[in-house]
C-alpha cells in the first residue's frame, strides 16, 4: 500500500514503531488528536509531514523538548529562527532550497519565509509544541 505523505504524516514511535496517522486537515485539532494518539511515546516521538507553502508562515512555534529536522524539497524557503529573549534575541536566516536541510534547536521559537512555492519535509519532536501569532 502507497500513501501520500502530505496526506496523511508518520508518527515514528519507540521500539522502532512507524504508523500512518489519519488524514492531514491543516488544523489545531488535528495536533490535539496527534498528541492524544501518541502522547504515551513523551519526548521519544518524532512526527514526519510533508507541506508545500505558498506564502509565509502566519505564527512562530517552538518545540522545547527536542529538535525539529527541515528538509527543503522543492523550491526555497528561509527559516527564522530566534535565539533567545523575544525583546532581545537573536534573529537567524537560514535559506533552504532543494535537498538541503536545517534543524531548529530545542526551545528556539522559528518561523518561515516563502517566496513563490516551496515544499518541506519536517520531522518533529512535537511533544509541547507551543505557538504564538508573528
Amino acid at each position: 500500500m502507497t500513501t501520500k505523505l502530505e496526506q496523511h504524516p508518520i508518527h515514528l514511535g519507540r521500539g522502532g514503531s512507524a504508523v500512518t496517522q489519519p488524514e492531514f486537515t491543516g488544523e489545531m485539532a488535528w495536533y490535539a488528536g496527534y498528541g492524544a494518539r501518541h502522547g504515551d511515546d513523551g519526548v521519544e516521538g518524532r512526527l514526519v509531514a510533508l507541506h508545500t507553502f505558498d506564502a509565509p508562515w502566519t505564527a512562530w512555534e517552538v518545540h522545547p523538548h527536542g529538535a525539529e529536522v527541515v528538509v527543503c524539497t522543492a523550491g526555497e524557503l528561509t527559516l527564522i529562527q530566534q535565539i533567545g529573549d523575544e525583546a532581545d534575541g537573536k534573529v537567524e536566516r537560514i535559506t533552504l532550497r532543494a535537498g538541503e536541510y536545517a534543524i531548529n534547536p530545542p526551545g528556539v521559537w522559528h518561523t518561515a519565509d516563502v517566496q513563490g512555492s516551496a515544499t518541506a519535509l519536517f520531522i518533529t519532536a512535537g511533544e509541547g509544541t507551543d505557538h504564538r501569532p508573528r
